[in-house]
C-alpha cells in the first residue's frame, strides 16, 4: 500500500488560530490559506493525499439576547454568519475536501463576559460602567463534532485507506481513537499550530509537525 495521508481539522480551533498566527481574512482567502498549509504537511512528506476533513458546526441563526444592550440580536444578519457560510462554500470547491458538520446546541448558548474582562472587573482595573459590547463574546455549544473526528479516525484506520493521520487540533477529547489507530499501525501526527500540548495527548501521538512558521508557507507574515 502506498503511504496515503487523511489531514482531519478541528474547524473551530483553526479558524481561532489562524486569526492569531496569520490575521484577519476574507473567507476565500482563509480557504485557500487551509488547502496551501495542508499541502505542506503533504508535500513535506512525499506523501499521497486520502483526504482533507474538516469537521465544524453551522452557524447560529436566531435571536440573541445581549445582556449590556439590552437588544435582541438577530445572528442570522451577522458578519460571522456570511462570513463562516462564504467559508465552507470556499472549502467545498475545494479538490479533496470534505466538510463534516455536527450542530450546536438549540438552547444554552447566549453573550458571556470574557474571561480577561471578568479578572479586570475583579482587579478593579475596570468598572461595570467601562464594558462595551467588545468585551462579551457568544458562548455556544457544538454537538457531534469530536465524535464525528473520532468516527473517522477509526473507519481510516479498520478499513485501512490510510497509512498516515495527521490531526491539527488542540485538545484530548480525541485520544481514545487515536490509541485505536496506533494499534492499527496508523502514523498518527499532531499539529497544534503552536498552541500547548496537553501531556495526555502527547502521550499517545506518534510526533508533532507544524507549518506554521514554515517559510514555504507563504501566507504566514
Amino acid at each position: 500500500m502506498e503511504d496515503r495521508t487523511a489531514i482531519l481539522i478541528d474547524g473551530g480551533f483553526y479558524t481561532k488560530r489562524a486569526k492569531t498566527l496569520f490575521g484577519v481574512k476574507t473567507a476565500e482567502e482563509r480557504a485557500d490559506e487551509l488547502e496551501q498549509y495542508c499541502h505542506c504537511h503533504i508535500r513535506d512528506g512525499n506523501r499521497f493525499l486520502h483526504r482533507v476533513c474538516y469537521y465544524d458546526s453551522p452557524p447560529l441563526n436566531c435571536n440573541v439576547f445581549h445582556p449590556l444592550t439590552r437588544k435582541t440580536i438577530p445572528l442570522g444578519k451577522s458578519d460571522k454568519f456570511t462570513w463562516t457560510n462564504a467559508f465552507f462554500k470556499a472549502l467545498l470547491a475545494k479538490r479533496k475536501f470534505a466538510l463534516r458538520l455536527g450542530r450546536l446546541a438549540e438552547s444554552g448558548h447566549g453573550y458571556v463576559m470574557n474571561p480577561g474582562v471578568v479578572k479586570e472587573l475583579c482587579d478593579k482595573r475596570r468598572t461595570v460602567d467601562d464594558l462595551t459590547e467588545a468585551d462579551f463574546i457568544l458562548d455556544t455549544k457544538q454537538k457531534g463534532v469530536d465524535m464525528r473526528i473520532g468516527v473517522d479516525i477509526v473507519h481510516l484506520a479498520y478499513k485501512r485507506l490510510v497509512t498516515q493521520i495527521i490531526l491539527i487540533a488542540g485538545d484530548s477529547d480525541f485520544v481514545p481513537a487515536i490509541k485505536l489507530a496506533r494499534r492499527e499501525g496508523i502514523d498518527v501526527i499532531l499539529d497544534p499550530l503552536g498552541s500547548n500540548v496537553s501531556e495526555d495527548l502527547f502521550t499517545h501521538i506518534d510526533g508533532l509537525q507544524s507549518h506554521w512558521n514554515d517559510t514555504r508557507f507563504s501566507t504566514v507574515k
